[in-house]
């Protein structure tokens, strides 16, 4: 198992692992991948941007994207923003989030983020509850604003 960055063929599978859960299912499907696509285009174009997946013997089984964000607050601080965190069902269960997340937070650390943060969506409460084993604190409430 490697984890490296995303190419456009594995588009995809990530759209399969986004669309696959309760929350997801009702937001994504790879029936049309066009917007994906696009979305990818522009991903893989800013440096700032990171979509890696975890690629076992040719296959994306795990994603997530790493989003360095710069900012006045903290003294300027840079933090890096992860989203999208998926691990394909025949994958759970087997350590890898918890690889795809150290990768995210060195990497951080490599980039000079001064902190790691994300936001999970209130009813997944195992992935708060992986989040925590692995040392995020619930700091913040979020709100969104759809369009």
């Amino acid at each position: 198992m490697i984890i490296r960055e995303a190419r456009r063929e594995d588009v995809a599978a990530i759209v399969g692992m986004l669309a696959d859960d309760q929350i997801g299912s009702t937001r994504d499907s790879a029936d049309d991948l066009t917007p994906y696509l696009k979305a990818f285009e522009e991903i893989d174009a800013d440096p700032a941007q990171l979509l890696i997946v975890a690629d076992d013997a040719g296959e994306a089984v795990g994603t997530l994207q790493l989003s360095v964000i710069p900012g006045l607050a903290r003294k300027g601080a840079l933090r890096g923003q992860i989203e999208a965190v998926r691990v394909r069902a025949s994958h759970r269960g087997s350590g890898l989030g918890g690889e795809l997340m150290a990768w995210a937070i060195a990497e951080s650390r490599r980039r000079g983020c001064a902190l790691v943060q994300l936001t999970s969506d209130v009813k997944r409460e195992d992935a708060h509850r992986f989040y925590e084993r692995l040392g995020f604190e619930a700091s913040h409430t979020g709100f969104k604003l759809k369009f």
